[in-house]
């Protein structure tokens, strides 16, 4: 049998080994998901060495720690937290590993929307920007057209990382963060910050043309990761699965005249879940599944990617 100290040892080994050791002379940072440790990179560049607890492939809504990223956290000295599903059974957990630790909520003053109404709410929300444009003025932030829809049941939706607009909001966070931690580098982190909103803007700027005139078009997906992308364009979003749940046969059928109905002929599908929903929708509407990863390590690249594929599978 293997004493405390013997299997302290072996766990300290599989965190080297595994590559989760932090880097000397850096700040220790943890985020929840992949697409995070690029934002944080992108603000503290090599001043931050970034480990992610959510590794790629598996899904943060039900992800258990190993205990290797248990003891790896004990070194961090930042969290950033983001709302995704696994963080409510274990953001406590993890505080408690590493008491000094402190962790930043970076959904923080982040108006969420239900899971189930994304479609409800992107009607009014299609609305409130075509009344906007007939004003003269530009189309809605998602911060705007989301204020404007309290929350009315269910699970709030925790793919705020997919808005661009969203994400300015999660990047002026970690910004205060490491500034306040890190004084001596003020002036780096807000100028890093600010090459970081000058690249979102653009991208923002490359997406409101691509989907110019394409406003109120759907687009079916497995698991509703898109909301927010969606609300952000002027889109909608019509999910196969909601609050981790297969649709029962009477839904998937209308899910399949929705889609006749509507033209659609591509299903998203994301790699961290099952695609046998998407598949079966798929082939009754004579279709195709096509997989659009939210969870990509390169937020920029992606986000362009599945935009150029969204559009392609929008139907007027």
């Amino acid at each position: 049998m293997f004493s405390m100290a013997r299997l302290t040892v072996i766990a300290i080994a599989t965190v080297v080994l595994s590559g989760t050791a932090f880097a000397a002379g850096k700040i220790p940072i943890f985020v929840s998901i992949v697409p995070q440790k690029d934002f944080v990179q992108q603000i503290g560049k090599g001043l931050v060495d970034v480990q992610v607890m959510v590794p790629p492939g598996a899904s943060p809504h039900i992800y258990e720690p190993k205990p290797a990223q248990m003891i790896a956290v004990a070194k961090a000295r930042l969290y950033f937290a983001i709302g995704v599903g696994y963080e409510k059974a274990w953001l406590p957990k993890i505080a408690a590993v590493n008491p000094q630790m402190r962790v930043v909520h970076t959904d923080h003053g982040i108006r969420k929307i239900p899971m189930q109404a994304h479609h409800h709410e992107e009607d009014a929300h299609h609305e409130e920007a075509e009344h906007a444009a007939e004003q003269g003025r530009s189309t809605m932030t998602d911060e705007d057209a989301l204020a404007s829809h309290p929350h009315k049941g269910g699970q709030p939706d925790p793919h705020i990382w997919l808005s661009p607009p969203l994400v300015m909001t999660q990047a002026r966070t970690i910004l205060g963060v490491l500034q306040a931690v890190d004084p001596a580098h003020r002036a780096l982190y807000e100028d890093n910050y600010n090459a970081f909103i000058s690249r979102i803007v653009q991208l923002d700027r490359e997406l409101r043309d691509l989907f110019s005139g394409r406003q109120g078009l759907q687009f079916m997906v497995f698991h509703p990761a898109w909301g927010y992308f969606a609300h952000a364009y002027g889109l909608r979003q019509v999910p196969i699965e909601l609050e981790g749940k297969d649709p029962k046969p009477a839904e998937l059928q209308g899910l399949i005249e929705h889609a006749r109905g509507s033209g659609i002929r591509v299903i998203f599908v994301q790699p961290q879940f099952s695609t046998k929903s998407a598949a079966l929708v798929a082939k009754a509407i004579g279709g195709q599944v096509v997989f659009a990863d939210p969870l990509a390590a390169d937020w920029f690249a992606n986000l362009r990617q599945v935009a150029d594929k969204f559009n392609a599978a929008l139907k007027p």
